[in-house]
C-alpha cells in the first residue's frame, strides 16, 4: 500500500433517529445511536494504521471535531441522492486525483479486519475489481484499479441482488474480479445477536 492508494470510508452523521433505523425498530433510537457510534469506533480501529491515504465521506455534513483524526483522515461530504450516486462520486474524486487503487467501505461491519483491507489492495495488483460480499446480498467493500461507473447504474441498493447484479456487470465487461470472505453487516438486532454468538469482537456493553 502506498500514497497512490486511497481508502474511502462512508459514514453517517451521528444524529439520533437517522442511523441504523432498522435496528432502532427493535432497540430504540438511543440504543441504535450508541451502537452505531461503537461501529464507527471499531471501523477507525481497523483503518487507522493502514499505510494509504484515508478519506471519510459524511452523509450530511463534515464534522471536524469527531472521532476521526483530522491529521489521519481527510474529510469530505458525500455527493448524490442514491447510495450508488454517492459511491460513484467519491470514487471518481479519487481517480481524478491520480490514485491507482481505490477501496471503499462502510462503517457497519464489525467482522471486517485490517488484514482484509490490506488483502483488498493487494489483489488489485492483478484484478480490476475486488468485492467483499455481505451475507444479505450486498457488499461491505468494493475496490477497483480503474473507474467503472457502470457498477453504480441501475441497481437496487437495498435489495438482495446487489452483489449478483454487480457481478453480472463485471462479466459483461470482461473485468477480472476477486471476492473476499463473506461477512455480515449490522443492520438488525438479529445481525447483532448472530455476530455476538460467533465472534469475540462484539463489545459486551452494547446493550
Amino acid at each position: 500500500m502506498t500514497a497512490n492508494d486511497s481508502l474511502i470510508i462512508f459514514v453517517r452523521n451521528l444524529d439520533k433517529g437517522k442511523v441504523k433505523t432498522r435496528l432502532a425498530e427493535s432497540v430504540g433510537d438511543d440504543q441504535a445511536l450508541i451502537i452505531y457510534h461503537k461501529l464507527l469506533q471499531y471501523t477507525r480501529s481497523v483503518t487507522k494504521q493502514l499505510n494509504c491515504d484515508k478519506f471519510v465521506y459524511y452523509s450530511d455534513r463534515i464534522d471536524h471535531n469527531d472521532l476521526w483524526d483530522n491529521m489521519k483522515y481527510e474529510k469530505h461530504l458525500q455527493q448524490g441522492q442514491s447510495l450508488g450516486e454517492r459511491m460513484q462520486s467519491a470514487l471518481a474524486d479519487q481517480f481524478a486525483l491520480g490514485k491507482q487503487r481505490v477501496v471503499i467501505i462502510g462503517s457497519d461491519c464489525i467482522e471486517l479486519e485490517t488484514y482484509m483491507i490490506k488483502e483488498a489492495f493487494a489483489v488489485l495488483e492483478n484484478n480490476d475489481v475486488v468485492i467483499g460480499p455481505a451475507s444479505d446480498g450486498g457488499y461491505y467493500l468494493l475496490g477497483m484499479r480503474k473507474f467503472l461507473p457502470t457498477l453504480f447504474e441501475n441497481k437496487e441498493w437495498s435489495g438482495d441482488n446487489l452483489l449478483m447484479d454487480t457481478l453480472l456487470d463485471l462479466k459483461k465487461m470482461s473485468a477480472k474480479y476477486y471476492l473476499l470472505k463473506t461477512l455480515n453487516d449490522i443492520d438488525t438486532v438479529e445481525d447483532l445477536d448472530s455476530i455476538g454468538r460467533r465472534s469475540e469482537q462484539k463489545p459486551e456493553d452494547w446493550f
